[in-house]
């Protein structure tokens, strides 16, 4: 019985991969990359944008990998506009 109030008090740990490492981290630690209904790729930061998401980890390595292997091209199955990853590289370097 009281293995069951333990897994009732635990809190769930949300954890996603990395679209581009594939590593396992927490949803905070990555960055939320959403294509909307109209096509647009935005940041969303808050985690709760509707729209296709895909994560990626939130370091420069990552974003150049993203770019040369395509992975958001794969993931979300459009062409990337030229400008997404200079966001993306804004944004990394705002945040660091």
């Amino acid at each position: 019985m009281s293995q069951k109030k333990e897994k009732m008090n635990s809190k769930k740990c949300h954890e996603r991969m990395c679209i581009c490492c594939g590593q396992m981290k927490e949803k905070g630690e990555l960055l939320r990359i959403v294509k909307t209904k109209d096509g647009d790729i935005l940041i969303d930061k808050t985690g709760k944008l509707n729209g296709r998401g895909a994560y990626m980890c939130n370091d420069a390595e990552c974003i150049k990998k993203a770019e040369s292997k395509k992975t958001l091209e794969r993931s979300f199955k459009c062409k990337i506009p030229d400008g997404t990853y200079e966001m993306l590289n804004k944004e990394f370097a705002v945040e660091t």
